[in-house]
């Protein structure tokens, strides 16, 4: 099996309390787990997602998927290259002219990447198409679109077990779902998750992370809430930014637009709507995905922090 040891990682991240007005005046308390410390390049839940498909993969060519500005194609490539495992990453949509610096870093880091239509991703999943790029680049491991596998579920259950406090709920973004699935499988009966798509029309969610946890006792201890996807995948607004800066400003962390950015907003927003009871503990679990940051800001030609 693969050891962390190679790679310099902070594990188990750091957790602490976050201090805010709000927070007091509604008797709540909030950790925030810090998994966006773990490694600068492989940070967050793709650390604890790759952990053991790197170990499945037993030295073998890895292929994934995975957007343009996708954390986990970053990740992936980051770890193979720490590794020496040949990686390929299937991207979506036409080769751009000019590679956003996702790419460019997946690229330097050793990741062959093959660019496909947008329709045929969505044959990613099929029978036909595994066949095919088994057969084209020599029977690699496959890793799914952000690790969504029972290797991915078993890495993010993990966290839980790095969690000393006492809690009621813990938060964070889904993309895939992975991550809240694993998480799901990891928490105790008398806690629950909760979910925060980023992306539009999400409600397909709810069956793929059952799917996910279908071999396993299902627990009904999570929930999704779709209200803040902010008009879709990687799309921001005036108020988002402003309340990343805010945050940033007072508390001197980081999120990203995409991902943790969203899911933080809506902590907050549901705290201010009462949604939690008072003396509820609160774990916001910030999954990493910064280098996503960049990306964002040469999209939309803004500054996202000082």
């Amino acid at each position: 099996m693969l050891m962390s040891g190679k790679i310099d990682l902070q594990l188990p991240s750091p957790i602490h309390e976050l201090i805010d007005d709000l927070f007091t005046k509604k008797k709540i308390k909030v950790l925030i787990k810090r998994d966006d410390l773990i490694h600068e390049d492989i940070s967050g839940n793709k650390w604890r997602k790759l952990k053991y498909n790197l170990a499945a993969a037993k030295g073998n060519s890895i292929l994934t998927f995975g957007g343009a500005f996708s954390n986990h194609i970053a990740a992936s490539a980051a770890a193979c290259n720490f590794y020496n495992i040949k990686c390929i990453g299937i991207i979506r949509g036409e080769k751009p002219k000019n590679m956003n610096n996702t790419l460019l870093f997946a690229e330097r880091s050793g990741m062959q990447l093959e660019f496909i239509s947008r329709q045929e991703y969505k044959t990613k999943n099929s029978p036909e198409f595994l066949e095919k790029v088994q057969r084209k680049y020599g029977n690699p491991f496959i890793i799914p679109e952000g690790g969504a596998n029972q290797n991915g579920l078993l890495g993010c259950a993990e966290l839980i077990e790095e969690i000393s406090e006492d809690f009621d709920y813990l938060i964070t973004a889904v993309g895939t779902g992975a991550t809240i699935a694993g998480i799901s499988l990891g928490l105790k009966s008398n806690k629950k998750a909760i979910g925060i798509p980023v992306l539009k029309g999400a409600e397909y969610l709810n069956g793929e992370i059952e799917d996910l946890i279908k071999s396993n006792e299902y627990k009904d201890n999570y929930s999704l809430i779709h209200d803040y996807h902010f008009g879709g995948y990687a799309k921001i607004t005036n108020g988002l930014i402003q309340f990343m800066n805010d945050f940033y400003s007072k508390h001197h962390i980081k999120t990203d637009p995409v991902y943790s950015g969203k899911s933080l907003f809506a902590l907050y927003d549901l705290i201010k709507k009462d949604y939690f009871a008072p003396n509820s503990t609160i774990v916001y679990y910030h999954c990493g995905g910064l280098q996503g940051i960049e990306g964002i800001e040469n999209r939309y030609a803004i500054k996202l922090f000082p």
